[in-house]
């Protein structure tokens, strides 16, 4: 009923919600390794940004602001426990910082599963070729490069922490490419978190002003009661007020099990067999709350962490 999916922005008795993404970074400069400013780059989109660099803690350890970039955390890794940490974590840098180069090297706009990949990553050959040892790295979990350097309780937990902020996973279940594109922009000279002017919403505005500018066409409460399959292709959509056609292809951003049962029966059998058998994660809840901001302290952070037991997840 609203633009946006997991993104959108809802309003309630005056105040304004973020839904879904609120922790941004790589939105405020171009070429950038996020691969949305690579699409608001390709609408020719602009998206005023406000920067920050420091976050607020609250963890079993103690109560610290931190920074992105990697000098501040040392700091307080030598604080909270010792300079064996610190040396870990320094250790971890070194280890990741070919494998960032590796990320960056191929842009996931030209990432595809069909022949068209010959043509899109083809023109980045030369680009990766001196990374093709850490690309095979990228492919796994990012628990698998932590295995090799980290002894640190703190700093396994705290990396667990950063890959559920970016992907609502835990290390073990979070890709390294991802993580690989996060020690590439977040611990990079000079960083700076970014904050949309607007909120989610406003981001969400400016992918639908691209779409709009590009022939688009957004319709809301659409419901979609069924996808169309001809010769095993699927070729449009049965809304509940009539049929679309695709000129190219269709494509679904339902979870995939909600896209399997709109799937007429009996169609696609080796699809329905290989996303069957995709996992469902664990399930979490988000509680939003509008706060009275009339003389709220002036030197809050724009980001809070809490964490009362490592142990409880």
């Amino acid at each position: 009923s609203i633009p946006g999916g997991a993104a959108h922005a809802f309003e309630r008795q005056g105040f304004k919600f973020d839904s879904g993404p609120s922790l941004y970074s790589g939105l405020s400069y171009s070429p950038s390794p996020n691969p949305l400013r690579q699409v608001l780059d390709a609408i020719a989109e602009e998206l005023p940004c406000a920067q920050y660099d420091t976050w607020g803690c609250c963890l079993p350890e103690g109560n610290f602001d931190t920074t992105v970039g990697a000098e501040q955390f040392c700091e307080v890794l030598a604080r909270l426990r010792g300079d064996r940490a610190v040396a870990e974590w320094r250790e971890l840098q070194r280890v990741m910082e070919p494998l960032s180069q590796a990320a960056i090297a191929l842009p996931p706009t030209a990432l595809r599963f069909d022949l068209g990949a010959i043509l899109t990553v083809g023109q980045f050959i030369p680009a990766i070729a001196p990374h093709a040892t850490n690309i095979f790295k990228l492919t796994g979990p990012f628990s698998r490069i932590i295995d090799d350097v980290v002894r640190d309780p703190f700093i396994r937990n705290w990396l667990d922490l950063l890959s559920f902020l970016l992907s609502g996973l835990p290390a073990d279940s979070t890709s390294a490419a991802e993580m690989a594109f996060m020690f590439a922009d977040w611990y990079r000279p000079g960083v700076k978190l970014d904050y949309p002017i607007g909120g989610s919403g406003a981001l969400v505005a400016a992918l639908v002003r691209g779409l709009e500018r590009y022939g688009g066409k957004l319709q809301l409460n659409a419901h979609v009661e069924q996808i169309l399959v001809e010769n095993n292709q699927a070729v449009g959509v049965q809304l509940r007020g009539g049929k679309l056609r695709s000129r190219r292809a269709v494509i679904s951003n339902a979870s995939i099990w909600d896209t399997l049962k709109l799937l007429p029966p009996e169609t696609l059998p080796k699809f329905r067999k290989q996303r069957q058998a995709t996992p469902e994660c664990d399930s979490f809840m988000h509680l939003h709350l509008g706060i009275d901001a009339t003389n709220i302290r002036s030197d809050l952070a724009c980001h809070y962490i809490v964490v009362n037991d490592w142990e409880r997840g």
